[in-house]
């Protein structure tokens, strides 16, 4: 697949923003093919597959931090997966909805 080097450089920023909301090393929040950090309070993970997974394509990352798309929407229809007992960021795309702007 092949990446847009703008969409690239948004997804970047906005993840940036988002680890500084929620800093920490137990959650991984992917966005293939552009990115991923780790977030969030908690056991941060070293080895291996982490225990807790956010996976989701850029238009559903843009979406939940311009609050067009519901969290639990978007896990209902499969657009959002998230496994893990600390893999609900609903709150925290809620807070980054009130608090990052998108820019273009």
């Amino acid at each position: 697949m092949a990446r847009d080097p703008q969409v690239l450089s948004q997804v970047k920023a906005l993840l940036e923003e988002i680890s500084k909301l929620a800093p920490g090393h137990a959650v991984e929040l992917r966005i293939p093919p552009y990115a991923a950090i780790q977030c969030c309070e908690g056991p941060k993970h070293t080895r291996g597959t982490p225990p807790n997974v956010v996976e989701m394509g850029a238009t559903e990352f843009f979406g939940l931090i311009a609050g067009t798309l519901e969290w639990s929407d978007g896990l209902r229809d499969g657009r959002i997966t998230a496994s893990g007992e600390r893999s609900d960021l609903s709150q925290l795309f809620q807070q980054a909805a009130q608090t990052i702007r998108i820019t273009e």
